[in-house]
């Protein structure tokens, strides 16, 4: 009989190990650590004649738990564990059980807490030596899945490292494709400027950029070039209050600026804005990439038109120096070089035109237009401190027409109403042949305004051919002769009139101005026909003159009119 039940526990010692193998490889394939515990605290009783009573883990899993989950609320049983340390010792049992023992769990070396079992008895030394077994199989498990843990730790990491490489490398692949496109832009930008294809081709380059329409347009709204669909056939300007807020905000922002339906760069050398790059996106579709084309097409347009600008600037000024050279006197050879420099044929009959109009806003605009719609071409231009001065190539006349006359319609026509734009005065020199001879034309011309500007009509023309008489009344700025021959035919009237405030000259200059018409006297005076005909009697005394003889009729003109021309009286 002993040696059956010998035999019978070597077999159910051996059907332990089974299972204690089965069991330690099941729990080396669990992950969770809680697992791991409750499944050996489940083999404690499977696998000996003890009762497992609690685990007490590291103080983050919740204190000391029973087999089903609950807390066990022994603050005794945690404060021996606590003594016990990272070590096995005996605890104090509960009633009903004669022993009680707390096996030390590790991880890695690592202290993980206790599994604490209880038996009625002092158990047998072999399910001691099985629970030993499965505390060493829990603790391998537990580190091995603190191993696996970490593995697993390590291995996320490393996909998050690898995600957020892919991720920095799809940023710096995004970053060099865009730096790539904005170098594109930069250089086709540039080449359009190089091409010299103007306003028109810088704009068609933005556009062919970012797909959008784009606008160039002067300081003031004027549209300039347009690049896409959609051109205006009418383009509106904005009020002129906004539209200087704009460019405002548009010069104080480092970056273009949003008007409505519009992404605005401005094109500024300095503080002066000369353009404005536009392009037109209702649907708020530009991004940064568009912005910097946008930015960076304004800045090409300043190139432009600072370009333009001086272009202009030093023509003008080569123009000017030509001009004066020409007024003071210079050879025909040279002249006629310079001339042909700037786009100008001096080898035909020229005249010196002297203008001038109180309005002064647009004038050198409208004079320019004018001469190319009233005399078929180009002159040169320049302004001086009594006018504008203008040489220009002699017109025909066909059927008696004055292009002259055509000339001052044209310039009015291009100033903005009133302020005078009626009130222009032209002189015109003599024809002259080649260029020494247009310092006399010059001189003539000033003259003949001289004798407009004094006239009863200031305003219109007055060719240095049509002044007659002016002509022989000074010779060079010598007018001692003619105030002498003044004072001799009209120096009792002159008198009279000083005296008396009267106007006896001026009644005997319109008479005879208007050819002895009592009608058109009486209107150019505004007086009435019995006025007139007692001043006429008034003179007759006071000077003794005759006014129906031929000779003194015309020597009271010649005085009277070199009287208007000396005085500038109307």
């Amino acid at each position: 009989m002993p040696c059956c039940r010998s035999d019978r526990a070597l077999r159910r010692e051996n059907a332990n190990l089974r299972r204690l193998v089965a069991l330690s490889s099941a729990l080396t394939e669990l992950l969770d650590e809680d697992e791991i515990v409750d499944r050996a605290m489940a083999a404690v009783a499977a696998l000996t004649s003890c009762s497992p009573v609690a685990t007490l883990l590291d103080e983050g899993r919740g204190g000391a738990r029973s087999p089903d989950g609950h807390r066990v609320d022994r603050p005794d049983l945690a404060a021996r564990l606590a003594e016990l340390g990272d070590a096995d010792g005996d605890v104090a049992a509960q009633a009903g059980t004669g022993w009680a023992r707390a096996f030390a769990l590790r991880a890695l070396d690592a202290h993980e807490g206790h599994l604490v079992v209880a038996c009625d008895d002092m158990p047998p030394r072999e399910h001691l030596d099985v629970l030993r077994m499965l505390v060493q199989q829990t603790n391998l498990a537990l580190g091995t899945a603190r191993l696996r843990g970490r593995e697993h730790a390590a291995a996320r990491e490393m996909r998050r490292a690898n995600a957020s490489l892919a991720e920095a490398n799809a940023g710096l692949t995004a970053a060099v494709t865009d730096l790539r496109r904005r170098r594109d832009a930069q250089e086709r930008l540039a080449a359009a400027v190089a091409a010299e294809s103007g306003e028109a081709g810088i704009a068609a380059e933005v556009h062919r950029l970012t797909g959008l329409p784009v606008a160039v347009e002067d300081a003031v709204g004027g549209l300039r070039a347009w690049a896409g669909p959609g051109r205006p056939e009418q383009p509106c300007r904005a009020e002129r209050r906004r539209r200087a807020a704009l460019l405002d905000a548009a010069c104080r922002s480092p970056a273009p600026v949003r008007d409505r339906d519009r992404l605005v760069a401005v094109a500024r050398p300095r503080d002066e804005v000369l353009g404005v790059l536009a392009l037109v996106d209702p649907g708020c579709d530009a991004g940064e990439y568009e912005a910097f084309v946008l930015q960076h097409g304004a800045l090409m347009l300043t190139v432009e038109l600072s370009h333009q600008r001086n272009l202009v600037e030093t023509e003008l000024r080569l123009r000017r120096d030509l001009v004066d050279d020409l007024l003071a006197g210079t050879d025909d050879a040279g002249a006629r070089a310079r001339a042909e420099a700037l786009g100008h044929d001096l080898t035909g009959p020229h005249r010196v035109l002297v203008l001038r109009w109180p309005a002064q806003e647009g004038l050198v605009g409208a004079v320019e237009q004018a001469t190319r719609a009233a005399l078929g071409g180009t002159a040169l231009l320049t302004r001086r401190p009594d006018g504008l001065v203008l040489v220009a190539p002699e017109p025909e006349e066909p059927n008696g027409r004055c292009p002259w006359e055509e000339l001052h319609r044209a310039v009015t026509d291009r100033l903005p109403a009133g302020a005078g734009s009626g009130a222009g005065a032209i002189g015109v020199g003599a024809v002259c042949r080649d260029p020494a001879g247009l310092a006399r034309s010059f001189l003539e011309a000033q003259r003949a305004l001289t004798v407009r500007l004094g006239s009863g009509r200031p305003s219109g023309v007055t060719r240095y051919e049509d002044l007659g008489i002016y002509r022989v009344l000074t010779v060079d700025g010598d007018d001692g002769e003619v105030r002498g021959y003044v004072r001799e035919w009209l120096g009792p009237l002159l008198d009279y009139d000083s005296t008396n405030g009267a106007e006896l000259v001026r009644t005997v200059w319109q008479y005879l101005e208007q050819g002895g018409n009592y009608d058109a006297t009486a209107r150019a005076l505004l007086i009435h026909r019995s006025t007139l005909r007692y001043r006429l009697r008034r003179i007759r005394e006071i000077s003794g003159l005759d006014l129906g003889a031929v000779d003194t009729r015309l020597n009271l003109h010649v005085a009277a009119r070199a009287w208007h021309l000396l005085h500038g009286v109307v």
